[in-house]
């Protein structure tokens, strides 16, 4: 059924405003209801071809079909079978299933499984992780509302005469009706009823209103509600978020009430905007850009060894089968087969660690984004404030703390009518006066004045003592102008211009620091009077003012000290404004020179914006999209960038970011969009997060540091041997058995502790610094290779093919004593053993592995494995190798990180 049967200007008009093919964006959803905010209510409801009555049944029927449910995007839950195919893809897992692959077509069936092995413990351990993470993530989602009260019409009613004169049918047509129905129900044209406490379930225009407050601290970040009006908006910005006549999606009303008409729903809505970008792919990290480049390094120089091999072997012994498969066990020694599951235990190490002070970690590469992050973007309200209005001061006209002001401001908001908003609710949490005033016995409600946005005041009577009292609050230039004296203590003076200047110069530094500011004013009156209206609110007493702020969590300025101690640099992004940012900043202890606000980011290239953001602490009055934008911006100075948020107006920034932080608080969109969700306000536990980053960071690198030299210098040494040697240096099983032992001694990696120096500062993947350690550590081990070469062949005279198994059981000790106790030179940058001592784990493993190398020779596989028994001379050879080796090592190592550093 099309509309224009019933609504023949529909086609023209509503499906023009709201195209639906695609997910529109936030500019196309601002050109939509900056228009209709422009129009008087009475042409906005002929613009969307609906009335005041509601729509027909069918006519939302219709509607709902056109335009889809009123959902927004959530990120979409994969099946198990794609997450795990999408652990598969990492570039590291691709070539060592494809080096699995030719091992085992080769007839090479150990090295293939011992492969196989290997990356399915990773990419299965990674799997369970972010599993159980997603799952905990998913029961923290909690809808804050599933109905929306909507005016609609009874299907029988509207029913055109031809066809009740067709049919003979005569129905009386039934009036519209107020109903409950799900707001995945709700279409363009639907007349909703909004009252305190409701969601906003839609982007609407406001028809009828009453003392209408609306929450957006989601979308805009400003920690006080804002009033909503029904007249025409004469704004002509360009961000939809500052007309006063449209509530939107995700939105929350304070107080009051209103009815409005339904205009975007859905994908449509600025929120459902956000949402397709939150559930849009995620841009590459730098944790993945830094395991995709190391990866690439290693494959190249499989891609120059391998070959080489193959054909010196070849040329040289003349067998080109054997020469292939020492080739392929070449190229398993050479890759860092270990490397997938070192990250992944590392990762899951550290996510259990977190775990335990109450952080889910959704991602686990986050944890070492975590580590690497040098600059955190914050959001301010939720976040680094209470989001919770507190009553701060209660000051007479001079500035001065009153208890008479706190006392007249609490009676007013205990008799005031109807559900109390935040500032009402802020001022009662003051308990205490209940019982010292004795309200119940001495103070009994006599009439009140309501609230209306002319006078932008209201006021109770109450009955104490014999009199009635006219207690009024409001906004402060509205209460001065119906004051004609003011009271401090005992004494009343007349105001005059003079109080007045000094009153705007208190509001005014008020105002500055953040501060909300509603005056007080009283009046008594003889009981005579039982009704009063706004005539009565003249000839008023000047009391004083009370002040409101959304004050900084706890441990917020502590939080921000300590990052800034471990070389993390915090700004803030936030859509509150200037004023406010800046008494928040001050209170948390961050220097504000600048504030940069949205309207100067839209307006900046990006390179002029990185320039900015380098020097700049604090942004202020951003949309979500420039809060992305600032964060890109960082990105192309190099910074690892985190950003904290818990609104919807987070859920870009969230997704921009190496990694997203939301809070205990948090919308279902930003916990969607975060990689790590802190389940407690205590922020300090960022320091935390950012410290076990940096030692999951730490013991990878000593993984890759340790298996990228080694590998360095075994190219060297293969590729002497097999000039050089009329034998192979080593057989394929003896290579695959010694890279299977020496990566078992490396698993115990993740349990080794980090120096304190190596936690002082961020730590990114930097591989021209792991280049160079490569090519200045792995040639010594090379040295020692050869030296063995020389001992085997000159020494114990094992220089022909026949003598074969004795050189090559004497190159395999060595390589593995070598490798396996190298880890310990390499972990620290300190003298190890005595300054700094690997964990219990990694030494028991070294221990064992080294003593599985001695016992090889003597052992029952030794025959399988083409090993013999080495003569007792070796030994004491061995020793002094390998001590040399570890001091020429670690005077290398203290040279290296003199001139270039520790990561």
């Amino acid at each position: 059924m099309k509309f224009s049967r019933f609504f023949p200007g529909l086609s023209g008009h509503l499906t023009a405003l709201l195209p639906i093919k695609n997910a529109p964006s936030a500019a196309s959803v601002s050109s939509r209801l900056l228009e209709l905010a422009h129009m008087p209510p009475e042409h906005a409801l002929a613009r969307l071809d609906t009335s005041e009555q509601g729509l027909l049944d069918r006519e939302a029927e219709e509607r709902l079909e056109q335009f889809g449910a009123n959902t927004v995007s959530h990120e979409k839950d994969k099946s198990a079978f794609a997450k795990i195919l999408e652990q598969f893809k990492n570039p590291l897992n691709i070539l060592l299933s494809l080096l699995a692959a030719v091992s085992w077509f080769t007839g090479d069936a150990e090295s293939a499984t011992i492969i196989i092995v290997m990356v399915t413990l990773s990419v299965v351990l990674t799997f369970i992780q972010e599993h159980r993470s997603s799952r905990a993530a998913e029961r923290l989602r909690a809808m804050v509302s599933t109905t929306a009260t909507v005016i609609r019409k009874d299907k029988r009613a509207g029913i055109p005469d031809e066809v009740n004169e067709a049919f003979h049918i005569r129905l009386v047509p039934h009036g519209p009706e107020k109903k409950e129905i799900p707001i995945s129900q709700l279409v363009p044209g639907d007349i909703i009823h909004l009252s305190a406490g409701d969601m906003i379930p839609a982007d609407a225009r406001i028809l009828t209103a009453k003392d209408l407050f609306i929450n957006q601290a989601s979308l805009t970040g400003e920690s006080m509600p804002v009033e909503k009006f029904v007249s025409v908006s004469n704004k002509s910005m360009q961000d939809p978020l500052q007309l006063d006549n449209i509530c939107y999606m995700g939105t929350n009303v304070v107080s009051g009430s209103a009815t409005a008409v339904i205009v975007l729903t859905g994908a449509d809505t600025y929120f459902g905007s956000l949402a397709s970008i939150v559930t849009s792919e995620r841009v590459q990290t730098s944790f993945d850009h830094g395991i995709t480049r190391f990866t690439w390094l290693m494959l190249r120089f499989i891609m120059v060894m391998v070959p080489l091999v193959f054909i010196i072997n070849g040329l040289t012994k003349h067998d080109w089968v054997e020469a292939f498969f020492f080739a392929m066990a070449v190229a398993v020694g050479l890759t860092p087969e270990m490397l997938p599951m070192i990250v992944t235990v590392n990762l899951g190490k550290g996510a259990l660690q977190m775990s335990r002070k109450k952080v889910i970690v959704k991602r686990l590469n986050s944890i070492q984004n975590f580590g690497a992050m040098n600059v955190l973007c914050t959001d301010k309200t939720g976040t680094i404030t209470q989001d919770h209005i507190i009553l701060e001061k209660h000051l007479d006209i001079y500035g001065e703390e009153s208890l008479p002001v706190l006392e007249y401001a609490y009676l007013n908001s205990y008799y005031q009518s109807g559900l109390k908003n935040l500032l009402d609710v802020a001022v009662l949490r003051h308990v205490e006066l209940h019982e010292h005033l004795r309200v119940e016995n001495d103070f009994r409600k006599i009439d009140e004045i309501p609230f209306d946005f002319v006078r932008r005041r209201m006021s109770v009577v109450v009955e104490g003592r014999g009199k009635h009292l006219l207690i009024c609050k409001g906004a402060v230039e509205e209460v001065f102008n119906i004051c004609v004296d003011s009271k401090i203590g005992d004494d009343k003076f007349a105001l005059d211009d003079s109080h007045h200047n000094q009153l705007r110069t208190i509001t005014q530094s008020l105002n500055e620091d953040g501060f909300r500011v509603i005056a007080i004013a009283v009046k008594e009156i003889d009981g005579s009077q039982s009704a009063y209206s706004v005539a009565d609110e003249s000839g008023m007493t000047l009391v004083g003012y009370i002040a409101f702020l959304d004050p900084p969590k706890e441990s917020a300025a502590a939080a921000i000290a300590a990052l800034n101690r471990h070389g993390v640099a915090v700004k803030i992004l936030t859509g509150d404004n200037d004023i406010v940012t800046r008494k928040v900043c001050k209170s948390v202890g961050l220097h504000v020179d600048r504030i940069v606000l949205g309207s100067e980011v839209e307006s900046m290239t990006d390179a002029e914006l990185a320039e900015v953001a380098e020097t700049t602490e604090v942004f202020a009055k951003l949309s979500p999209s420039q809060k992305a934008k600032v964060i890109k911006a960082l990105h192309l100075k190099g910074h690892v960038v985190g950003f904290m948020g818990d609104g919807i107006n987070d859920g870009p920034a969230l997704k921009a970011a190496d990694v997203g932080i939301s809070v205990d608080t948090a919308v279902d969109i930003a916990k969607e969009s975060a990689d790590i969700i802190l389940l407690e306000k205590n922020l300090m536990v960022l320091e935390e997060g950012v410290l076990e980053g940096r030692r999951v960071f730490g013991n990878i690198i000593k993984y890759i540091k340790m298996g990228a030299s080694s590998n360095f210098g075994n190219m060297f040494s293969v590729l002497g041997a097999s000039a050089l040697l009329p034998f192979l240096p080593m057989a394929p099983i003896q290579i695959l058995t010694n890279n299977l032992l020496y990566d078992f001694s490396q698993t115990a990696i993740p349990t080794d502790a980090v120096d304190e120096e190596y936690l002082a500062q961020p730590r990114k993947w930097d591989i021209a610094n792991i280049t160079r350690f490569m090519v200045l550590i792995g040639p010594i081990s090379s040295i020692f290779d050869y030296a063995t070469y020389a001992l085997m062949y000159f020494v114990f005279h094992a220089n022909t093919p026949a003598q074969a198994p004795l050189f090559q059981t004497g190159w395999f000790v060595e390589s593995l004593f070598s490798q396996t106790l190298i880890i310990h030179i390499i972990r620290t940058a300190r003298i190890p053993f005595i300054e700094s001592r690997a964990s219990l784990p990694l030494l028991l493993t070294s221990i064992v592995i080294s003593g599985i190398g001695v016992w090889l020779p003597v052992s029952p596989f030794a025959h399988a494995l083409g090993f013999v028994p080495l003569p007792t001379t070796y030994w004491f050879y061995l020793a002094a190798m390998i001590l040399t080796y570890a001091l020429l090592t670690h005077g290398v190592k203290m040279w290296f990180v003199r001139k270039y550093g520790l990561n």
